[in-house]
């Protein structure tokens, strides 16, 4: 039987996600939870902190921390809600939008590179079954699972 464990040992290694800084973006180290928060925010309209926090899986006290780490670093702004005034909406900053384009284009190269080893049929196999992954790791009821 094939070790599973192992094999996701590896590919989180290869991804960078045990390294404390996952990139540099001109003189600014990026850990590997800021740049999934950083991700999180760009990619949603006016995200609250609840909605980020709960997209990955992380608890609110150790979330406010890292995004008080973002605002001092000059990445992410903390808005109340206008509504809702026990809310607070995230947004980049000017330089948070810079960090966050360069990590994606650093990222997409890498990825380019890594399936460019693969041929078509190859990497449609394996994105077709890292989503379906993905899908049965969302209905785990063990760990790990962070609201989708």
């Amino acid at each position: 039987m094939e070790n599973y464990r192992s094999i996701f040992h590896v590919l989180t290694r290869r991804f960078g996600l045990l390294n404390k800084n996952c990139c540099t973006v001109g003189d600014v180290e990026i850990s590997t939870v800021h740049s999934h928060i950083i991700y999180e925010i760009d990619q949603n309209d006016q995200p609250s902190m609840n909605q980020i926090a709960e997209s990955l899986g992380i608890d609110m006290s150790t979330f406010s921390r890292q995004i008080q780490a973002l605002i001092r670093m000059g990445l992410v702004n903390k808005t109340q809600h206008h509504e809702d005034k026990r809310a607070y909406i995230l947004s980049l900053t000017t330089e948070g939008k810079f960090v966050a384009t360069s990590i994606s284009t650093e990222m997409n190269v890498y990825l380019e590179e890594v399936f460019n080893d693969l041929n078509e049929f190859e990497k449609e196999i394996v994105i077709k079954s890292i989503k379906r992954l993905n899908e049965s790791m969302a209905k785990s009821t063990v760990c790990c699972k962070p609201v989708f």
